[in-house]
C-alpha cells in the first residue's frame, strides 16, 4: 500500500510537470503575424465616426489648397523662379503625407477597415519617417532663401538660381532617404509572433515594433537620435537664419520694407514653430504614457499629418501678393 501511494504520488507530481511545461510561452506554436489591427483609439471607439467630419474637411482642405498651389504655379510663367519651386517642393511633400496617413485613418473610422498588411504598414512606416524630415529640410532651404532676399538682396538673383533649387531638391531626398531608411528596416527585421493589434491610427515606428517578440531597443535609439539629429539640426538652423533676417531689418531704413519683411517672415516663422513644437508635443506626450491618456499621442500623430499640409499653402501661398493673383486668373481661366 505504501508502494502503491507513492507510486500515484509520482505519478501525479510527473503529470503536474508535464502541463506546467506544456503551457509554458516558450513552447506554443505561434503563427507569425502576417497583418496589423489598428486601433485608433481603444478607449473611444463609439465616438470615432464624429472625429473623421472635422479630419475629413482638413483633408479636402490641405489637398484642394496644395493642388490648386502645384496648378497656379505650373500655369502661371511669372512664378517660375527658384523661391516658388521650393513651395512646389512642399506642396508635393504634404499632399504625399495626406495620402499615405489620412485617407487610411477615414477608413477605419467609416468602415471599421483596420487591418493592414506588413508590407503596407512598414511602407507607411518608411514614407512618413522619411518625408516628415524632409518637410524640415525644405523649411530650411527656404528659411536659407529668404535669409538670402534680405540680407543679401544684391546676390539673390547669383545665389538662388535654377541649380541651387535642383541641388537643394537632391540635398533633402539623399539625407533623409539615407537617414531615415534603417528605421523600417529595423522594424521589418523584428520577429512578430504574438499580438497583432497596433494602438495606434497609423503605423508609427515604435507601436509596431512593441508588439514584437525581440528586443526593440536597438529601434528606439536609432530613432530617437535620427530624429534630433535631423529635425534638431534644422531647426537650430532655421532659427539661426532668422535672427539674422531680424538683425538685418532692423538696420532697412524705410519702415513700409521693413514691415512687409516683418509680415512675411513672421507668418512663415510661426508655421515653422507650429511644425515643430507640434512634433516636440507628441514626443514627450509619448514619453509620458502614464500621466497622460494613450489617444492625446495618438490624436496629435494624426494632427501633425494634416494641419500643417493644410495651413502650409495658406500661409506661404495665399499671403503671397504674386501667387494670390495667379490664382485668381487660374480660376478666371478655368471657369
Amino acid at each position: 500500500m505504501c508502494f502503491w501511494r507513492n507510486a500515484k504520488e509520482g505519478l501525479w507530481i510527473f503529470n503536474l510537470y508535464r502541463i506546467l511545461y506544456m503551457a509554458s510561452p516558450s513552447n506554443y506554436s505561434t503563427a507569425p503575424v502576417s497583418e496589423f489591427l489598428l486601433i485608433c483609439f481603444p478607449n473611444y471607439q463609439s465616438w470615432q465616426h464624429w472625429l473623421s467630419l472635422p479630419l475629413s474637411l482638413l483633408f479636402l482642405l490641405a489637398m484642394g489648397a496644395n493642388a490648386t498651389l502645384l496648378l497656379t504655379i505650373r500655369q502661371e510663367t511669372s512664378l517660375h523662379e527658384p523661391m516658388y519651386y521650393l513651395l512646389a517642393i512642399l506642396s508635393v511633400l504634404d499632399i504625399i503625407l495626406c495620402l499615405t496617413v489620412i485617407p487610411k485613418v477615414l477608413l477605419i473610422f467609416w468602415f471599421n477597415m483596420k487591418t493592414i498588411s506588413l508590407a503596407g504598414c512598414f511602407l507607411q512606416m518608411f514614407i512618413m519617417n522619411t518625408f516628415l524630415p524632409m518637410e524640415s529640410s525644405t523649411f530650411l532651404v527656404m528659411a536659407y532663401d529668404r535669409y538670402v532676399a534680405i540680407c543679401h538682396p544684391l546676390h539673390y538673383p547669383s545665389i538662388i538660381t535654377e541649380k541651387f533649387v535642383i541641388y537643394a531638391a537632391i540635398f533633402i531626398v539623399f539625407r533623409n532617404f539615407l537617414a531615415t531608411l534603417p528605421t523600417p528596416v529595423l522594424a521589418a527585421r523584428l520577429n512578430y509572433c504574438a499580438s497583432n493589434v497596433v494602438e495606434n491610427c497609423i503605423c508609427a515606428n515604435i507601436s509596431v515594433a512593441k508588439l514584437s517578440c525581440g528586443d526593440i531597443h536597438p529601434n528606439k535609439l536609432y530613432q530617437f537620435v535620427s530624429v534630433w539629429c535631423l529635425l534638431g539640426s534644422d531647426l537650430v538652423l532655421i532659427l539661426l537664419s532668422y535672427c539674422f533676417i531680424l538683425r538685418a531689418v532692423k538696420r532697412l531704413q524705410s519702415g513700409g520694407a521693413a514691415t512687409k519683411a516683418l509680415s512675411t517672415c513672421g507668418s512663415h516663422l510661426i508655421l515653422i514653430l507650429f511644425f515643430y513644437t507640434l512634433l516636440l508635443v507628441f514626443i514627450f506626450t509619448n514619453k509620458a504614457e502614464k500621466k497622460v491618456p494613450s489617444e492625446v499621442p495618438i490624436l496629435l500623430n494624426v494632427l501633425h499629418h494634416l494641419i500643417p499640409p493644410a495651413l502650409n499653402p495658406i500661409v506661404y501661398g495665399v499671403r503671397t501678393q504674386e501667387i494670390k493673383q495667379g490664382i485668381l486668373k487660374l480660376f478666371k481661366y478655368r471657369f
